[in-house]
């Protein structure tokens, strides 16, 4: 990254002085607004506020951190971010088309895509969710590919395809690998609490092809490829403004265009073009925990999940684990005597319990005596009995991890629109939950605003559904 572009952003940050003053008057209660129409104890408040609010100065140092990060990421291997490239080094044209069966492992369900790409950069999808056993998550990796090649044969069968026939395939998998090709790559870490044996450095292009040729299915697998360089792909193919390929769903990352020439451990190879999609692997960022805000919330979960001391920003941030950092804050409360008078259930006991559609029920619930939250409450998770003051402060916890959940991420994207130089235009290209979370791209833009002032009027975030099976069907297409 060029001096200029260092410059350049602290030279946003110098302009935003009364804003900065501002946000200091606002550092332990921010964004105020959010906590219009709740009427709890003070102090319950203040102590979640302490534990939950970030303030301008505290992003400011996330996003310096997560530039030097990148830096390191782009000089060696096995550094804290890994920096991944792609092997993807052309955006699409527009004129791509073709029809492509397009595989993506993400978290809960496995997707099964055969994607239509039309002149006049026409799209249409047809899908099929099959949910993947608990079981396949953690036991030994075959099992989990199987699953994964039962399911393409039930597909091609829906869809009176014969699997003696030879058919095309791209691969969207969305968990850590380091990419030796266009259609290999290392698997060297597993996340979303899935825990597979037997996996570990292997190449997942191999593998799913072992499974395929156990099961007779004739294929070839022309990409693999990460979802958040899907999405930045598929966002491309209509605007060419497009440098970033965001997914925030149960887990988190962010891919983006990088110069080739500052990619320093690709330095001995030739590649007949001056930049590349990065995949950054950001949820892995700050696992030294130097600058992120980490709660003891935060500790506890990752203490109790699959991959210790892993993925610390993923799990401060993304859908897999907001719910549970909201019911180990509501846990704390009710052992201090001090929600739902004391009193769990068996239910909210469980971890994981709280899903992530109960939180977006929750910030959509405005009325009086918050009757959603209510239901949700004792309904779904079996608490005895709430008070209006019980919801009105599960209501504010949830608000709170959201808040900081997109602060965190907007840090994040202004570190990559410095990194790219990208002040004067860039789109950012969004799948998974965040659009249909009430509020959180407007938290995001705020924050930006907040790091960029007049700079973030640039700034365009847009959904792709559907963005990291369109993007490895374009990638699949372009692959001679």
């Amino acid at each position: 990254m060029s001096e200029g572009v260092v410059k350049n952003i602290f030279n946003v940050f110098k302009s935003n002085k009364n804003r900065e003053k501002r946000n200091k008057r606002l550092s332990k209660h921010s964004i105020q607004y959010e906590k219009k129409g709740i009427n709890c104890e003070g102090n319950i408040l203040e102590q979640l506020e302490e534990e939950f609010i970030i303030g301008s100065a505290k992003l400011r140092q996330i996003v310096q951190h997560f530039l030097q990060e990148f830096k390191k990421g782009l000089e060696q291997d096995n550094a804290n971010l890994a920096m991944h490239p792609s092997f993807v080094t052309k955006l699409p044209t527009g004129k791509e088309y073709g029809k492509n069966i397009i595989l993506d492992l993400g978290g809960t369900n496995f997707k099964i895509c055969e994607v239509y790409l039309e002149k006049q950069q026409q799209v249409r999808v047809r899908q099929k969710k099959f949910s993947i056993p608990e079981t396949a998550k953690v036991a030994d990796g075959e099992r989990l590919f199987d699953f994964m090649a039962d399911s393409v044969e039930s597909f091609l069968k829906d869809c009176g395809l014969s699997k003696e026939e030879e058919h095309e395939l791209g691969f969207t998998f969305s968990f850590p690998v380091r990419q030796t090709g266009i259609k290999s790559g290392e698997l060297y870490l597993w996340s979303k609490e899935f825990k597979c044996s037997n996996t570990t450095g292997k190449d997942v292009v191999e593998m799913l092809n072992d499974a395929f040729k156990r099961n007779k299915i004739n294929v070839n697998i022309k990409a693999l490829v990460n979802n958040t360089v899907g999405t930045l792909m598929a966002s491309a193919y209509n605007d060419p403004q497009s440098c970033i390929g965001l997914v925030l769903g149960e887990g988190t990352n962010a891919a983006y265009i990088e110069r080739i020439n500052n990619v320093k451990k690709w330095k001995d190879l030739h590649i007949e073009s001056e930049k590349l999609i990065i995949n950054t692997e950001w949820g892995s960022f700050d696992e030294e925990k130097l600058v992120l805000p980490v709660n003891k919330f935060d500790e506890i979960l990752d203490l109790k999940s699959s991959n210790p001391g892993k993925h610390i920003f993923e799990k401060m941030i993304s859908a897999f684990y907001l719910g549970e950092i909201v019911r180990l804050a509501c846990i704390s409360l009710i052992e201090k005597k001090l929600l739902f008078n004391g009193k769990s259930s068996m239910l909210f006991d469980k971890p994981n319990s709280f899903q992530i559609q109960y939180l977006s029920r929750i910030e959509r619930d405005y009325s009086i005596e918050l009757s959603d939250t209510k239901l949700i409450l004792q309904d779904l998770l079996l608490i005895p009995s709430t008070t209006p003051k019980d919801r009105s402060i599960v209501r504010r916890i949830v608000e709170l991890a959201s808040i900081r959940s997109a602060r965190l991420t907007a840090s994040g994207i202004v570190a990559l629109i410095t990194q790219m130089n990208k002040m004067d235009g860039c789109t950012i290209a969004v799948d998974n939950f965040i659009y249909e979370y009430p509020h959180f791209i407007n938290r995001i833009r705020d924050a930006i605003h907040e790091l960029l002032g007049q700079y973030s009027e640039n700034v365009i975030l847009t959904y792709n559904k559907d963005g990291s099976s369109i993007g490895a069907s374009i990638i699949t297409s372009m692959i001679k």
